[in-house]
């Protein structure tokens, strides 16, 4: 009996400590207008916001030296091209004119570009433009300020050519891209994949020697003339810089 009444004391008081806690529990925030519990919710959540921070500050941090590193590359691309272009413009500096491109379309990538030099700087039209690697195209209309090019890889565009070894030779004509064709004049021209073209000394529209490309293939048997397909060595897709070499052409009026 004394044992059922120490458990039902024992039950009563327990209860009466809940309600008392729940009312002080109330009463606190009330008081402190939920200002507890936040903290307590602060305490508890702070290492998984520190935790947080660190991996977002880690992630733009990380962003960041992306960023420098491809700036570096950037960078150091265009020195190179610089330092190429420098090669070829002290070999012409009595009559090259360097000059960086500043234009193209989408749409015609591959048939002209703008030259950030014009008139006033001694450019003309009909002049010859090469640039990293050799050949790029020819001035085609000129503005006291910019010059328009008309590249070699463009459909449009002919160049007359030679093969180095053999002096076998032909017409260039561009595809719209790095690959370019050339038809020879003779039935059975001496070429061979691997040997280089460069601009003929009878070619009416720009100065002999300069470098074309290299012959990839051939066909002998193609009609109306053998020809052979010519990967053109100027980065004509990514070129920044040009060289322009002063060439009037028989073909343009005096």
């Amino acid at each position: 009996m004394f044992a059922v009444r120490r458990v039902k004391w024992t039950r009563l008081g327990v209860q009466i400590l809940l309600i008392f806690s729940v009312i002080g529990v109330a009463w606190l925030l009330r008081q402190t207008q939920g200002r507890a519990i936040q903290e307590i919710y602060s305490w508890i959540v702070r290492p998984f916001r520190s935790e947080s921070a660190s991996l977002v500050e880690k992630k733009l941090t990380d962003a960041r030296i992306i960023e420098l590193e491809l700036r570096i590359s950037e960078l150091e691309q265009q020195n190179q091209q610089f330092k190429k272009l420098l090669g070829d413009f002290e070999k012409n500096k009595r009559s090259a004119i360097a000059a960086p491109i500043i234009g193209r379309s989408a749409d015609d990538w591959w048939q002209q570009a703008i030259l950030g030099r014009g008139s006033r700087d001694g450019i003309e039209k009909g002049f010859a433009v090469t640039g990293i690697g050799g050949l790029v195209g020819r001035v085609i209309e000129v503005t006291p300020h910019s010059s328009r090019v008309l590249l070699i890889s463009d459909p449009n565009s002919r160049v007359g050519a030679i093969v180095t070894r053999s002096r076998s030779m032909g017409l260039i004509k561009g595809r719209g891209s790095q690959i370019a064709v050339m038809e020879f004049f003779e039935k059975v021209p001496d070429i061979r994949p691997g040997d280089t073209v460069s601009t003929s000394a009878v070619s009416q529209l720009f100065p002999a020697g300069l470098p074309i490309g290299r012959v990839q293939s051939v066909n002998l048997q193609k009609g109306p003339a053998p020809e052979a397909t010519i990967i053109i060595t100027a980065p004509i897709d990514s070129l920044e810089w040009a060289l322009v070499h002063p060439f009037k052409s028989d073909l343009e009026p005096r």
